[in-house]
């Protein structure tokens, strides 16, 4: 089930790539708990923290910062599989939609 073939190839999950999007999360995370305190003008999701407007504009910019940064990692470890996923695509295409096949000379 995992190998179909009726569905285009999609990148390998690798470590890097679960741990950057783990930094993603906590950056997510980060955006979540500074911008609860502009909505309830309080702490919302943690008890003390933010406590002040300083500490939600801190929390929430260093919160995109961190997801800027992890995604741009992600996209990094996925175009090293680039290669790969041209020939799976290509053994994909052929296999379903072999009306569709590029010339040799094309696939370069």
């Amino acid at each position: 089930m995992l190998n179909n073939v009726t569905r285009p190839p999609r990148p390998r999950l690798t470590g890097p790539i679960l741990a950057y999007a783990l930094v993603d999360v906590f950056g997510l995370s980060c955006v979540g708990i500074g911008a609860s305190w502009f909505a309830a003008g309080k702490a919302a999701i943690l008890a003390d923290f933010p406590a002040s407007l300083a500490e939600a504009v801190a929390c929430t910019a260093g919160g995109v910062v961190i997801m800027i940064w992890a995604v741009a990692r992600i996209l990094r470890e996925i175009a090293k599989q680039a290669p790969e996923l041209q020939a799976r695509y290509d053994a994909y295409i052929a296999v379903q939609h072999p009306d569709k096949v590029r010339p040799k000379d094309e696939a370069q």
